[in-house]
């Protein structure tokens, strides 16, 4: 009776470490998903600003020297990303192609002027500082004026602010709901042992000593959790990957990198923690209050 008892209670343990283990996996796993969500977003948000342009259309008179001299301190600028200087032959052949209509022929004349297309890094595509440049750039005596969509502009900064915002609010519900589950797993698990932590009290063990097997096999938990969450998120980019060839332009290695070490280190930090916690409470139980 007693050998099957204690094959009972042996399969209890294994059922609620399993149980521990799992829950930390699955939630560290989809905190991990929403991770590299975030990190996409910032790519694709930068890579969409950055193909944003302004175009300088230059003078009739503008000299060649000048334009060069110009166009040299541009690709040199700290808020550069590209430039590239378009004649008015490159941008009529490119309004054709996108018309489908030769104007040219219409008109008797090319009406376009040569011009700089710039492209700013995404840091720099603010309202403000697009109209801050353009002063600068129409104060130059071969410079025509500065085109660029202001309103286009304003309302992509808008919704990637709002885009943002919501992802960092989900995020942090995430974690919340993601460190009440794994806490509400190991408090199931460390109840039932409520038993073994009390009779080691009353043969005299410290708290220390009782605390020190439960958290090191917390930090086991957490670090197997770990490595089975980092299997499943790498498992799933590498199918995402497949079927959507272009995400692999916005997988950054340091931000994966970086994704790895925080979803290890969750998982070790907030096993460990909840543990802790937990074994506090039955700690201070008495004797008679574990029946309840």
């Amino acid at each position: 009776m007693t050998k099957r008892e204690d094959r009972f209670t042996k399969r209890r343990l294994r059922s609620s470490y399993f149980s521990v283990v799992i829950s930390i996996s699955l939630v560290l796993f989809v905190l991990g998903l929403f991770g590299v969500l975030i990190m996409n977003t910032q790519e694709i948000s930068r890579s969409v600003k950055e193909d944003f342009s302004l175009t300088i259309l230059l003078t009739e008179d503008a000299s060649k020297a000048e334009v060069n001299q110009f166009y040299t301190t541009l690709q040199v600028a700290p808020y550069t990303k590209s430039a590239r200087i378009i004649s008015k032959d490159d941008a009529a052949e490119e309004l054709m192609q996108t018309l489908d209509e030769d104007f040219i022929d219409f008109l008797g004349y090319n009406p376009l002027r040569d011009g700089i297309e710039l492209k700013l890094k995404a840091e720099e595509l603010e309202v403000d500082r697009l109209a801050a440049l353009s002063k600068e750039f129409e104060v130059l005596d071969f410079v025509s004026e500065v085109v660029y969509d202001r309103l286009l502009i304003e309302k992509m900064n808008e919704n990637l602010k709002m885009l943002g915002y919501g992802l960092l609010a989900g995020a942090v519900l995430l974690s919340l709901i993601a460190v009440a589950l794994i806490n509400s797993s190991i408090r199931l698990a460390i109840y039932s042992k409520r038993f073994l932590i009390k009779t080691m009290q009353l043969v005299g063990a410290t708290r220390n000593f009782i605390r020190k097997p439960f958290l090191m096999m917390s930090l086991v938990h957490g670090a197997i959790g770990a490595f089975i969450a980092l299997a499943l998120l790498a498992l799933c980019l590498y199918y995402l990957q497949t079927y959507i060839p272009g995400l692999s332009e916005f997988q950054a290695p340091l931000g994966l990198s970086l994704i790895a070490a925080a979803i290890f280190s969750a998982g070790l930090l907030i096993s460990f923690t909840c543990t802790f916690f937990a074994l506090r409470k039955y700690l201070k139980l008495k004797t008679d209050q574990l029946y309840f």
